[in-house]
């Protein structure tokens, strides 16, 4: 789902009340774009030539009334969707009445303060985001596509439009996690359920959810269809669509059903990202960012096992009297060397390699496809590079001890970190500050 940037028009006869909204949502909503009006004439011209994702309006206006502005709003081209939240000090019997039909999606109590009406513009985008997304659309009639492409395009949807089920699973494949065109991918389809070719609709369905593997929060389908009947209808729901529009096409019918499907995958995008990001703090140390014991131990054998990774490096290195450092400078110096520590390690290591805070001041390292020899040499560079890093001012070494599966592939990860071990003891025991293999 692309990013993009909320503007939303203040409408309000106080000068006071503009700046006032104007700074706090600046603090609250940085990347929103405010644009702010005294009088509904001002607000009207300001519609015919931008267009915003919310209106808000005080009910009483110098010029004319908030409900007037509404149903003025709704009539006009470019924002009959746009939603209007009216400002209002008092949720009168008349704005209760005839909010709904003045077109009025939600009000603000204003007595509860600016602060919470930030809060509540917040909530209200994240609640009800723009027609933001990118559609495939699929349909063989160039009058209908015609006439599609130029409303969906309309409300500001990207639309790429084939004409064949064929072509839309190539471009499904080439735009799946891990295909060249990855970062291209697709928000929701859009299909005809009857198309000329080889491949109907209902096929690119039954592809998507079983080919794919695409949920119907993942990718969500809307179906095109020209019968009403039931039991097509069941067969529409059956062949994996979250949702159809009968034609001829009713343009608010179809908006509003492309609404709610980027909805439900602009959901389950967010809910996909807070469980990448609670997996993430599950496998990282939270202060140094590499990973934590348990991720080695959960994944480390299977890393050793990998003969594509042979042969694999690993390292043990501990930060030469640290305790030291925590008496001498106090523990946040001691975090703050830490945490230089575990960046440098990160930049350092190879992208396949995997870096690992084993215990307290221990970190280990797992290098794939790397010799013995060079193991040593990229050891000693980075002792030196940790030698001269002086993080918080401190200046600490290393003491390092290797161990390689070189001569030994069936090693399994105890032994290799066993040998990594014994070496660091070595290194320790001859006057720390070296490396020992």
């Amino acid at each position: 789902m692309r990013r993009k940037i909320n503007r939303i028009l203040v409408v309000d006869s106080s000068e006071v009340a503009r700046t006032i909204v104007v700074r706090i949502l600046n603090e609250e909503m940085p990347d929103t774009e405010i644009t702010t009006c005294a009088t509904m004439r001002d607000a009207c011209a300001w519609l015919e030539r931008q267009r915003f994702d919310l209106i808000t309006t005080a009910l009483m206006l110098s010029d004319k009334d908030g409900l007037e502005f509404s149903r003025y709003v709704r009539a006009s081209n470019h924002h009959r969707y746009t939603p209007i939240i009216v400002v209002s000090g008092d949720a009168d019997t008349r704005l209760l009445r005839e909010g709904f039909a003045a077109g009025v999606t939600d009000y603000f109590d204003k007595s509860l303060g600016y602060h919470a009406f930030a809060s509540f513009i917040e909530n209200f985008m994240q609640r009800h985001s723009g027609l933001v997304g990118r559609i495939l659309y699929v349909e063989d009639s160039r009058l209908t596509a015609t006439l599609m492409l130029r409303l969906m395009e309309h409300h500001g949807l990207q639309v790429i439009h084939t004409t064949h089920a064929e072509q839309a699973l190539e471009l499904l494949q080439e735009t799946a996690a891990g295909g060249p065109r990855a970062d291209e991918g697709f928000d929701i389809v859009i299909t005809d359920f009857f198309l000329q070719g080889r491949l109907t609709g209902g096929d690119l369905l039954h592809a998507i959810r079983t080919r794919f593997h695409y949920s119907q929060q993942e990718m969500p389908v809307l179906v095109l269809t020209g019968a009403e009947a039931d039991d097509r209808q069941i067969e529409v729901f059956h062949a994996g669509a979250n949702d159809f529009v009968a034609k001829p096409i009713v343009e608010e019918i179809l908006m509003a059903r492309i609404r709610s499907l980027l909805l439900i995958k602009q959901q389950f995008a967010a809910l996909k990202r807070q469980t990448e990001s609670m997996h993430r703090l599950a496998i990282t140390d939270s202060l140094t960012h590499v990973f934590n014991r348990r991720y080695l131990l959960d994944h480390g054998e299977q890393f050793i096992a990998d003969r594509s990774n042979h042969p694999v490096s690993a390292a043990l290195l501990d930060i030469d009297h640290f305790k030291l450092i925590n008496d001498n400078f106090g523990h946040i110096a001691g975090d703050r060397v830490l945490e230089k520590l575990g960046e440098l390690l990160l930049d350092r290591l190879p992208e396949r390699g995997m870096a690992v805070r084993f215990g307290g001041e221990e970190f280990a390292l797992l290098v794939p496809c790397c010799q013995s020899n060079t193991a040593h040499s990229c050891a000693e560079g980075l002792r030196r590079e940790i030698e001269a890093l002086k993080p918080a001012g401190v200046g600490i070494t290393v003491s390092i001890g290797l161990a390689s599966n070189q001569h030994r592939p069936d090693m399994t990860l105890t032994q290799l970190l066993n040998h990594a071990d014994q070496a660091l003891y070595a290194a320790k025991a001859q006057g720390r500050n070296r490396i020992c293999a």
